[in-house]
């Protein structure tokens, strides 16, 4: 199948982190910046009802021939196991998209105000929406061992 999509950024991040790094996230404040020239102050109306926002981003600055579509072990760390490119949530993936769930602080005009959003100062928004705790995961949660130990500190407070 080569059926192609064509998506163009609707705003980016402007603030935050400067360089992506695996953990410290927690705190990390930001702004999603909508500077797609279709859109107006009507287009955020009601927004500012949200407590978070989930964005879907592209990982722009991703070395383009590191992608691995085979098994591998989460940050190469050898105590975990060997999951496939579905098993991961990194940037390592054929489209570069990030999915991210933040807090939403304020509504500025086009500026959206957030915290704990996983992407770095320049990264292009795709898509913005409003969390609906309804849209969330149902039913029993479950996840291996691995995952918890990976993300221990990866909303933790920055360390400087």
């Amino acid at each position: 199948m080569s059926e192609e999509i064509t998506v163009r950024p609707i705003g980016h991040v402007i603030g935050g982190r400067k360089e992506p790094t695996d953990d410290y996230w927690g705190g990390t404040q930001a702004i999603i910046r909508i500077d797609d020239p279709n859109f107006t102050a009507e287009s955020v109306q009601g927004l500012d009802e949200f407590s978070h926002l989930e964005v879907v981003f592209h990982f722009h600055l991703t070395d383009k021939t590191d992608l691995h579509f085979g098994a591998r072990a989460a940050r190469d760390n050898p105590e975990w196991p060997k999951v496939g490119v579905f098993g991961h949530r990194n940037m390592r993936r054929t489209n570069w998209l990030g999915v991210s769930r933040c807090k939403l602080l304020k509504v500025d005009g086009l500026d959206l105000h957030v915290e704990d959003l996983d992407a770095i100062d320049g990264t292009p928004a795709l898509d913005i929406k409003p969390w609906f705790q309804e849209m969330g995961p149902r039913g029993d949660l479950h996840q291996p061992t691995w995952v918890g130990e990976m993300l221990t500190d990866y909303f933790a407070p920055k360390q400087d």
